[in-house]
């Protein structure tokens, strides 16, 4: 299996995958710093097949965050969550870690995928 980590972001209030949705990804380093290990912005589909880009995968700790201030302000729509992050474990080096998300303006839901 491919040491991947993805998302998946459907936007639940309407019904449509999150398109343009901006996301970053953040390791906490050895010396309790985050730092950012990729970013983009969700596809067509509210996708983003490969976080890491470049950066090899290693086992600790992982946030994404969300930009849903920037996405719904897009859309004329205020939210109640201007970020969402979702913080994680990462123990498994080899395995693909795939996070989705589901969103609404004043709801969300994240769980681990396969």
């Amino acid at each position: 299996m491919a040491s991947l980590i993805t998302t998946h972001v459907l936007d639940t209030s309407r019904g449509r995958p999150a398109e343009g949705l901006l996301i970053s990804l953040e390791h906490l380093d050895s010396a309790g710093n985050w730092q950012e290990v990729g970013s983009g912005a969700a596809d067509v589909d509210g996708r983003l097949p490969d976080l890491l880009q470049k950066n090899r995968l290693v086992t600790g700790r992982y946030r994404m965050r969300f930009d849903t201030r920037l996405y719904y302000a897009r859309m004329g729509t205020s939210t109640f969550y201007p970020s969402v992050t979702v913080e994680f474990e990462v123990d498994n080096a080899d395995e693909h870690y795939h996070v989705p998300l589901l969103l609404s303006p004043f709801g969300y839901s994240t769980y681990r995928g396969s």
